[in-house]
């Protein structure tokens, strides 16, 4: 393990990655960077040798030093995109994510223990879902105001 699963294609890059769910009545925790003007979900690639839900709850603990169960998959998102940043710049990009909602303790206290690839620190805050702030997936703040044990596959293009 170890290596993330990020392939180049051609000119494209396929990322496979999973984000965590994370709620506190209608907030949802979500990180920010120092760089970008925009808010994401924990979470990151997943690595060679892991299933999707052995890299969630990885990435939880990586990033907010706790350990969380899982409490079921919420979402298969396919996102076509052009990179913006590093090699990637104006390289499409296919990304295939699996949201897990995770079981968020009552006395959880998140501390954000992360920085980016290429070393900005980050920050976590509870965003509420109906917020005028950029987040992304854009689908959270619509479909978690009504959650439902389905999991649905959302397909996302800002190609």
């Amino acid at each position: 393990m170890g290596s993330d699963i990020t392939v180049r294609v051609g000119d494209g890059v396929v990322n496979l990655r999973v984000g965590a769910i994370i709620t506190k009545g209608d907030r949802v925790l979500m990180v920010k960077n120092s760089r970008d003007d925009w808010y994401y979900s924990v979470g990151g690639r997943i690595q060679v040798g892991e299933t999707s839900e052995q890299a969630i709850v990885r990435e939880v603990r990586e990033e907010l030093g706790v350990s969380m169960e899982i409490d079921r998959l919420g979402f298969v998102h396919e996102n076509y995109f052009y990179g913006t940043l590093g090699d990637n710049i104006g390289r499409q990009i296919y990304e295939l994510c699996f949201f897990y909602y995770m079981k968020t303790p009552d006395d959880f206290e998140p501390l954000c223990r992360s920085a980016t690839g290429d070393g900005y620190p980050e920050t976590i805050e509870w965003v509420p879902f109906d917020t005028d702030k950029t987040i992304y997936p854009v689908f959270f703040k619509t479909e978690l105001k009504k959650p439902c044990r389905e999991i649905k596959h959302i397909i996302s293009d800002e190609r």
